[in-house]
This record gives structure tokens, sequence and C-alpha cells, in this order.
């Protein structure tokens, strides 16, 4: 989930760089069974708590226990390949930084990466319900539109973005799977949405019926700010890291 290093040839962080790029079809597939294992995740650790416990806040717990531990370990492993984004907002925002002739991914990348982060996310969410014996697809009843809900995504998204980026303008990818997943685990609690900030895993989310679910109908509302919250995380990355002058001799 963070933007590749420099060079001629874009290299995928964070983690150990291999020395060559990897394919572009190994690094959508990265990215395509990275966002599903991290919605099967999500979705299934819902079902699993929801059915121990009726305390929503033990749900929630476990919930978000489950999504850092399961994050972390899919940056670690996936980072080296793909730069383990698993979040269209992440992709857009690396292209949007690299447009110029900087390292990230390009046009062509970008466009290949989305389509499977969504597919992927998709996937996760009717292998979750498999595996717990729900409907394979059913869509969520789970209205999450209240304008409060919609702020909360803007912060999410927001502090991820600037994260990320921060990590990388400080040279400190190394720390992405561990900030990163910790960032989201305190931001369940922390965001009255309980931060989905990515709209890959926001559309898989719609397909199923349980803990972490979303209305259909509740899904353009949470993209839209989550893209705001992309523009005001790369804004303040600009902000806080902009390059300094160097110190007279």
């Amino acid at each position: 989930m963070a933007p590749e290093a420099s060079g001629t040839e874009p290299r995928p962080a964070p983690g150990a760089t291999p020395p060559r790029t990897p394919p572009l079809i190994a690094r959508a597939a990265a990215e395509l069974v990275g966002t599903a294992a991290l919605v099967t995740t999500v979705v299934g650790s819902g079902i699993q708590a929801t059915e121990l416990t009726q305390d929503v806040g033990l749900q929630l717990l476990a919930n978000s226990m489950a999504t850092v531990f399961g994050l972390g370990v899919l940056i670690t492993l996936l980072g080296p390949v793909s730069g383990a984004h698993f979040n269209p907002v992440v992709t857009l925002a690396e292209w949007w930084t690299a447009r110029r002739g900087g390292a990230g991914v390009r046009m062509r990348e970008a466009a290949v990466y989305l389509p499977a982060q969504v597919a992927g996310a998709i996937a996760g969410a009717i292998l979750a319900d498999a595996m717990f014996g729900e409907p394979l697809v059913q869509w969520s009843t789970h209205d999450r539109s209240a304008g409060h809900l919609l702020l909360g995504e803007v912060v999410a998204t927001a502090g991820l973005i600037l994260l990320i980026f921060g990590l990388a303008r400080t040279d400190r990818l190394r720390f992405a799977p561990v900030a990163v997943a910790s960032y989201i685990g305190a931001a369940y609690w922390f965001t009255s949405s309980t931060s989905f900030a990515n709209p890959a895993v926001t559309i898989g989310r719609a397909f199923t019926d349980t803990f972490a679910g979303i209305a259909p109908g509740s899904v353009a509302g949470f993209i839209g700010m989550q893209l705001i919250g992309a523009v005001v995380g790369l804004a303040l990355v600009a902000l806080i890291f902009m390059p300094g002058r160097e110190a007279a001799e």
C-alpha cells in the first residue's frame, strides 16, 4: 500500500525490493489476491464475531484485530511484488504523483491494478460468505449514508494517504506493514464509519449482508468521500513534507 521507489523502472514497496520489476501480470495477480484476502479477512472475521458474541463492542474489536494482523501480513508478503496497494485511492494517488515522470505506477499499470482490486474485493466477500454458509451474493442492508459517516470516510482516507506518502517522502516505507495496519486498526475505532477508506473494499462489502456489509445505495457516497479524502491527504503530504532548503555552509 505504498508508492514505488524511484528509477527508470518502478520498483514496488514496502518490503524488500526485487532486483527486477515483476511482470505486470504478476503485479496484477498480487493486487487481486491481496485485495481478495483483505476483504475475506474483514468479512469473515465479522461473521465469526457475530456468531460468537452479541456484544457489538466485542464484535468490532474482533473484526479490527483480525484486519490489523491480516493486513500487516499481506503487505509484508505482497509489497515486494506490486507495492501492496489493495486500494484504488492509493493507486490513483501514486499515479497522480508520478504523472510528470516521478516514481510510481503509470497509467497503463493503474488501468490494470484498479479492476484487479475491485474483482478481488468482490471475490473475497463471496469467499467469506461461502466459508460461513451464507448466501454467496446477498446485497447488504446496512445503510451507511448518514453525513457523519461520510465525514468519517474523508478523515480515514486522508489519514491513510498522509501516512503512506509521508513514509515514502521520508524514506521509511520499510515500516509500512506495521504502520499501515496499525493505522487501519486505530481508524476502526476513531472514525464514525469504521474506516473503509478503500473504494474496492467498499464495493466488495456491498455483496454481503453481514456485519461488515454496506448497502449498495451507500457505496457511491462512500467512494466519493474516499476520493475527496485522497485529495486532502495528498495536499497534507505536500504541505507537511515539502522539500527543505539545504543548510548554508
